[in-house]
């Protein structure tokens, strides 16, 4: 006679591993999505650090065109 736990606990760990394969298929399918995401939003990145150094500069230029033009603060 064959033991109905061991057989159950055979099918419940056949079902923990093919759901542990599937969800790990779609980690790999996740990252793999986030990376194409990451390359497809470089140049974008790049764009915006651009125009925030820029925005910096300018800011400074103009504190400093400021400073030097006003005479209350001599």
């Amino acid at each position: 006679m064959e033991n109905p736990h061991a057989e159950r606990q055979a099918v419940l760990l056949e079902r923990i591993l093919k759901n542990t394969s599937k969800c790990t298929e779609m980690i790999l399918e996740l990252n793999h999505c986030l990376e194409e995401i990451l390359r497809a939003n470089a140049s974008v990145k790049i764009a915006a650090d651009l125009s925030t150094k820029y925005r910096k500069n300018v800011q400074y230029n103009l504190e400093a065109t400021k400073d030097s033009r006003d005479p209350t603060t001599r």
